[in-house]
């Protein structure tokens, strides 16, 4: 078990002032089946009041409105969270996870992984675990991709990033999730933090013995107590950590993002 303590702040500014200002946060880690999270603080800039509920896939989203011109945006979540890899919880199966969804659409490229990924567990041991079926797959997009930053968006699909071998943890999470799909693995997306990222990460869990494993394609190892889950779906779009609509002319916008995790001595 680790104590970490995390920071994560984001600033949207507006090149002119916004109004009628909706939005949809996802952003605080919450309890759950490997981490317990307290003394969690969330600050905002205009200040205004927030519901918080708990959506389908048990993440915390908190919705606000701000009415009034404004031409900065923020928020910053700080907190404690207690990892805890050694004695994950178990959790009810969802079969949703063994299917496609929209950012993980085989493509020609990704049918080619999937190729290759099955010889790889084909020649594994009768008695390989899907833990270890998910390894022989992680090793291989690990293989596939160049960390670049700037070369996906948010809406970039599964293939379109493994065409271009180029991308970032969210693309490697999307390919991998494809793969382990069409391979007969339950697999799921996860969205949160780890230590000396600067930034969110993304990496997947795989259901086995009823309990989601987590694996990070990006560094090609299993995760540890280091890492603190903020949010889980499908893909990325389920994990969106905010989203929002507002009122302005011809407004461009420029967003700032930074995440601090580090471990306090227990």
């Amino acid at each position: 078990m680790k104590k970490l303590v995390f920071d994560y702040e984001m600033k949207l500014t507006f090149s002119s002032p916004v109004t009628d200002h909706r939005f949809q946060l996802r952003c605080i880690p919450a309890t759950g089946p490997r981490q317990q999270v307290v003394d969690v603080e969330v600050k905002l800039e205009p200040h205004t009041e927030l519901e918080t509920t708990i959506d389908s896939f048990d993440s915390v989203v908190m919705t606000g409105f701000i009415p009034e011109p404004h031409d900065v945006f923020s928020y910053s979540v700080t907190g404690i969270a207690f990892v805890d890899n050694a004695h994950i919880k178990s959790e009810i199966y969802k079969p949703l996870y063994r299917f496609n969804s929209a950012l993980t659409i085989p493509g020609p490229a990704i049918e080619a992984m999937i190729e290759v990924c099955g010889r790889r567990l084909a020649a594994l041991a009768a008695d390989a675990t899907p833990i270890d079926k998910a390894r022989e797959i992680m090793d291989e997009v690990y293989k596939a991709f160049v960390y670049t930053p700037g070369s996906t968006t948010i809406r970039t699909s599964a293939e379109q990033a493994l065409e271009q071998r180029k991308g970032v943890c969210q693309d490697y999470a999307h390919v991998m999730l494809a793969v382990c799909r069409h391979l007969g693995l339950t697999a799921r997306y996860i969205a949160g933090l780890l230590g000396g990222e600067g930034a969110t990460h993304a990496w997947v869990e795989i259901y086995h013995n009823n309990r989601w494993i987590g694996l990070d394609p990006t560094h090609n190892r299993m995760v540890d107590d280091d890492y603190i889950t903020i949010a889980h779906g499908r893909d990325y779009r389920d994990c969106m950590l905010d989203i929002g609509i507002f009122s302005g002319v011809n407004v461009q916008q420029s967003q700032w993002v930074n995440a601090s995790v580090h471990e306090q001595r227990l």
